[in-house]
């Protein structure tokens, strides 16, 4: 364990200037003056040192910048892109292609149902070509008889739409037979169901063995397909940040697992209904996915605000992290100095760091955490 991680342990929420108070005899040999020496003042948030002229302070800048609103959120699939595979064949499923988390190509076969729904519209086909064929040879026969005045013209028009009536028949057997899938010319009772997209499979509800289709199992849907391409960020905004968010507005996206690879993305809807329990409202942000996105994964959303405020700036090295919160130590009076939180925001250029909330611009602090740390560490 570091000194540091040794100091932060023992005063706990107390800040570098609170520490010990014990005192380093002064070495010769060393060539060094004697360090500042913090001394307890019972206060954990104040504290007093021998020698303030050692610790710098610098004025807080100030810097107008558009009001940032960050909110939490969760990946989900553009509904719009979500495609449902239905095996049109009632029967059994006797062989699974894939499963559930595959890619999958338009047009590939993921799984093939065993159906008497086929033997059923194959005996509808069959008959209705020998209908077919009759009807068109008795109209043809009728023909000839009506150019030879055996037949009257009534007669002639009764077989001309009989043979019409059997050519719709014979067409819609045909067609019923491609919607199962199954060549006339080469029957079977297997039929074989194809991705109508490409994407990824999100949901299967089958397995092998199992019913398929839309009478015999308890859903029609076999598998449920989704390109994310595109994907869905849903986040929860507060009802009194609403005003502060418009349709189109841009949104910067940080992934809890990639957070060195932000996306950006543009608000599409903005929930009409409130969330009773948390006042909270759905918004709905649409992202192109470079292939890191993942359904369920958590992101970190940040709008842009449509009017600016002031924040103050100061160095980087003034802000002491500890405990998961940030600290900067303001002058107290005499030789005190008092330790308050704030809340950091965007990292600038020249090692300046953008204070949201905690000081104002104009505001006295110690400008660098480092001289505390060494007078510390030398005690």
């Amino acid at each position: 364990m570091t000194k540091k991680s040794r100091l932060i342990s023992a005063i706990g929420l107390a800040a570098y200037l609170g520490l010990i108070a014990c005192e380093r005899k002064f070495d010769p040999a060393q060539g060094a003056a004697p360090a500042a020496q913090a001394i307890e003042t019972g206060n954990s948030a104040v504290v007093s040192v021998e020698k303030p002229e050692r610790f710098t302070l610098v004025a807080a800048g100030r810097m107008d910048a558009p009001e940032m609103l960050s909110v939490t959120g969760s990946v989900f699939p553009d509904v719009s892109r979500e495609v449902p595979v239905i095996s049109l064949a009632n029967g059994r499923v006797v062989d699974i292609k894939t499963r559930l988390d595959d890619y999958v190509n338009k047009g590939q076969l993921l799984l093939r149902v065993q159906s008497t729904d086929v033997t059923g519209a194959y005996d509808i086909y069959l008959k209705a070509v020998n209908d077919e064929l009759m009807n068109r040879k008795a109209y043809l026969r009728a023909q000839d008889l009506f150019q030879h005045g055996a037949i009257s013209q009534a007669m002639l028009e009764q077989a001309e739409d009989a043979e019409n009536d059997s050519k719709a028949d014979l067409a819609a057997a045909e067609e019923q037979l491609k919607l199962l899938g199954v060549d006339k010319n080469h029957p079977t009772n297997i039929v074989d169901v194809h991705a109508p997209i490409s994407g990824v499979i999100i949901g299967q509800n089958v397995t092998n063995a199992a019913a398929a289709g839309v009478t015999l199992s308890g859903t029609a849907t076999a598998f449920t397909i989704a390109d994310l391409s595109t994907v869905w960020i849903l986040c929860d905004v507060y009802e009194n940040d609403i005003p502060k968010l418009a349709l189109g507005q841009e949104a910067k996206i940080v992934l809890s697992a990639y957070p060195d690879r932000p996306l950006t993305g543009r608000i599409s809807d903005i929930g009409p209904v409130l969330d009773p329990s948390i006042r909270t409202a759905k918004v709905r942000i649409e992202v192109g996915n470079p292939g890191i996105l993942r359904l369920g994964m958590f992101v970190t959303a940040t709008f842009t605000g449509k009017t600016k405020r002031i924040f103050a700036v100061i160095p980087s090295e003034a802000i002491l992290h500890l405990h998961d919160h940030d600290w900067v130590f303001i002058p107290a009076g005499g030789n005190q100095f008092r330790r308050v939180q704030i809340e950091a925001g965007d990292t600038l250029p020249d090692g300046k760091q953008q204070i949201l909330s905690g000081i104002e611009p104009g505001q006295q602090l110690v400008s660098n955490m480092l001289a505390l740390e060494e007078t510390l560490e030398a005690q």
